[in-house]
């Protein structure tokens, strides 16, 4: 399968104050930027990643949003989403995220990219558009793009292709992630064959989830 990489976006210094709240400031707020863009270990060369409880860290070092969902967002609510709308650092086309196996491989420019969940979406992503219940909505359409870790540093930039070079056979997908850890959290189970693809500090926590679950069916 390939795609391609429509923009590369960071939030830069200019981060979005978030008054009355705690860290203050979110890099929620992306814009596209020209050229080359290096890709190291934890992210892209100028973005930042302010709370990396919830964002960031080797597992969450880049974001991926389509296109075709960002459309269907822009439909949905009448307005124009550019790139970096959504947080995220790669607008994509061409493949469906949603349906993007945990611990698939993208090879993009001269980086590789391992996918490892989905994204769930906080208040900030509600303040941030001003749109009311958006968190809820959001959660019912179910879209929410992937998290990337780098496996190989390197270069990207918009017009890249994005092909998946490897895709492991347990078919658990970021769909399934999100809807096993939001609206159907009785499906946590299903994310076991996958859970050495997760982010390091989400593994933990999601196998205590999966054990406490099948020790209530025993």
């Amino acid at each position: 399968m390939s795609g391609r990489v429509l923009a590369v976006c960071v939030s830069g210094t200019d981060l979005l104050p978030l008054p009355g709240r705690r860290p203050g400031r979110s890099g929620i707020d992306k814009r596209p930027v020209d050229g080359r863009v290096a890709v190291g270990e934890l992210g892209l060369d100028g973005d930042v990643q302010v709370n990396r409880k919830y964002h960031g860290g080797e597992g969450q070092a880049v974001y991926a949003y389509a296109q075709e969902d960002a459309d269907w967002w822009a439909a949905e609510l009448g307005r124009d989403l550019p790139p970096g709308r959504f947080g995220e650092n790669l607008r994509t086309s061409g493949f469906d995220l949603t349906n993007a196996v945990l611990g698939e491989r993208w090879a993009v420019g001269t980086a590789l990219f391992e996918v490892t969940a989905c994204r769930i979406p906080c208040a900030n992503f509600e303040r941030f558009w001003d749109v009311p219940r958006l968190v809820k909505r959001f959660t019912a359409q179910g879209a929410s793009g992937a998290y990337l870790r780098v496996l190989q540093t390197g270069e990207v930039g918009a017009g890249d292709g994005v092909e998946v070079v490897a895709r492991p056979d347990h078919g658990v997908t970021t769909g399934l992630l999100f809807r096993a850890t939001t609206t159907q959290k009785h499906r946590i189970a299903e994310i076991a064959p996958a859970l050495a693809h997760l982010p390091v500090k989400d593994q933990p926590k999601v196998a205590a989830k999966i054990d406490r679950l099948l020790a209530a069916r025993a």
